[in-house]
């Protein structure tokens, strides 16, 4: 039976993409072509809590924590827009990554972020996906020069100008005088933001060494949708080895358990391989194994399970592959599609939200689903990938609800002082509730707080 509450949820919910749909029908007056006259950034270090493991590999921030920068554009008509972006170069490009002692990756990207802010004076806009293809080809040439090397990632460029184009959103809606995220989505891109899910499932991150009582709590406390880090240390039989023994000990504890929220009512499985297994063979194996332990069944997707490099087609693969990092650009999306991937996993706080607004109508012409994936990100960029994640067509097998990785609660030593950043940090909209962020009317009318100011931010960039 449905309670007074969810009726009520639903009904905001419909009202808003009523009036959603109005807007988006609604012809859409001239925008203002925006001219930057200056940009800058700010650059802070957020602690984690511990070595994070993936890509076969630990990394341990230390003391000196997460790499997190604000960039500022202000047009010449003085108004200005703040984005914010954290660094994931070894999710970004782990060949420069582990090329590099100490921070000396970091740097690099942040050079690039600087580059970008340098090269966008003077430049003109209409929507900040037409910046993104002024800046990134030059930015991406000028990375590869700085990192010496020709094979430099499009991901490294595109995670750093993640804050730069997240500036331009802000900037471009403030010139044009939007005050929600549908307004200023452009026309090309609405039809694959046109849902209005009433909630978002928060995906947990379960990496390398989270201890199995850790992953059996996090069930406890509501989660339900276990993204799975896989692709362990080692040669590839140490890889799938380990991968095996992990996957066991987790089915193991959690085979039993259920949610309201599926169709069979079991917990949905969410591995990332981040391109480790090198070989289709060696997938298939580990398939063979999930079906031995009767886990098969509870694979909702498989990410990146090779590396972007090796165009292996996976039409006989039995399970979803989804595309992340080897889905740059719209055209890397559709190559991936022939190749028969089954998802995107868009990162708007990753890969910028004009590219990611592209990969997702993309995805929308072949039926292929998407869902929003963290790195890791502060509070503020969390409200970031949920707007997109909001209005993404459901996934398979999944209720009415966006898919929202989230994973930074885990990982950050002061994340409830991080959350102080949010415009409204109070709201029941930005917590996640029995494993879920409920988006309610309230959510809806603010967008998530994304077009507020940000007042610490505002401070920083005032002084000189």
């Amino acid at each position: 039976m449905t309670t007074r509450r969810e009726f009520l949820a639903t009904a905001a919910c419909s009202a808003g993409a009523l009036a959603a749909g109005a807007a988006n029908a609604a012809p859409r007056r001239a925008l203002k072509r925006i001219t930057i006259a200056e940009g800058d950034s700010r650059l802070e270090f957020m602690p984690t809590k511990g070595a994070f493991g993936f890509k076969g590999v630990y990394q341990d921030r230390g003391k000196i924590g997460s790499w997190h920068l604000a960039s500022r554009l202000v047009s010449t008509s003085g108004r200005h827009g703040i984005g914010l972006a954290n660094q994931g170069c070894m999710w970004s490009d782990a060949a420069v990554t582990l090329a590099n002692p100490g921070c000396a990756a970091d740097a690099m990207m942040y050079s690039l972020t600087r580059h970008a802010l340098t090269m966008a004076k003077g430049r003109s806009f209409v929507t900040p996906p037409e910046l993104v293809d002024q800046l990134f080809p030059e930015l991406w040439d000028f990375g590869k020069r700085l990192v010496v090397s020709d094979r430099l990632r499009a991901t490294f460029a595109l995670n750093a100008l993640v804050s730069v184009d997240a500036a331009a959103w802000v900037l471009f809606a403030r010139e044009n005088g939007f005050t929600s995220f549908d307004e200023m989505i452009p026309d090309e891109y609405r039809a694959a933001l046109s849902s209005r899910h009433p909630r978002a499932a928060a995906i947990p991150l379960v990496s390398y060494a989270v201890p199995i009582p850790d992953v059996v709590k996090l069930v406890d406390d509501g989660y339900f949708f276990m993204k799975i880090k896989i692709g362990q240390g080692g040669t590839q039989e140490e890889m799938l080895r380990k991968d095996c023994e992990r996957v066991s000990a987790i089915h193991a504890a959690l085979k039993d358990r259920r949610t309201p929220y599926t169709k069979s009512g079991l917990l949905p499985y969410y591995f990332d391989a981040n391109g480790r297994y090198e070989k289709k063979e060696t997938l298939l194996r580990f398939l063979d194994h999930l079906r031995r332990i009767g886990a098969l069944d509870q694979v909702a997707v498989i990410e990146e399970p090779f590396d972007e490099m090796n165009r292996v087609d996976v039409h006989d693969i039995p399970v979803r592959l989804a595309s992340d990092e080897s889905a740059h650009t719209p055209e890397d999306a559709e190559e991936r599609i022939a190749m028969g991937y089954r998802a995107m996993a868009l990162k708007p706080i990753a890969k910028t939200m004009s590219v990611s607004m592209r990969v997702a109508e993309v995805a929308r012409r072949h039926d292929v689903p998407c869902f929003c994936a963290d790195l890791t990100v502060s509070p503020v960029n969390v409200e970031w990938n949920k707007v997109v994640a909001a209005r993404l067509s459901a996934f398979p097998g999944i209720g009415n609800m966006g898919l929202v990785e989230s994973n930074g609660h885990q990982n950050y030593r002061f994340w409830d002082e991080m959350r102080k950043d949010l415009a409204y940090p109070d709201a029941p909209w930005t917590k996640v509730k029995g494993g879920v962020f409920e988006l309610d009317a309230d959510y809806w009318a603010k967008s998530g707080g994304i077009l507020e100011p940000m007042p610490r931010y505002e401070a920083l960039f005032a002084r000189k």
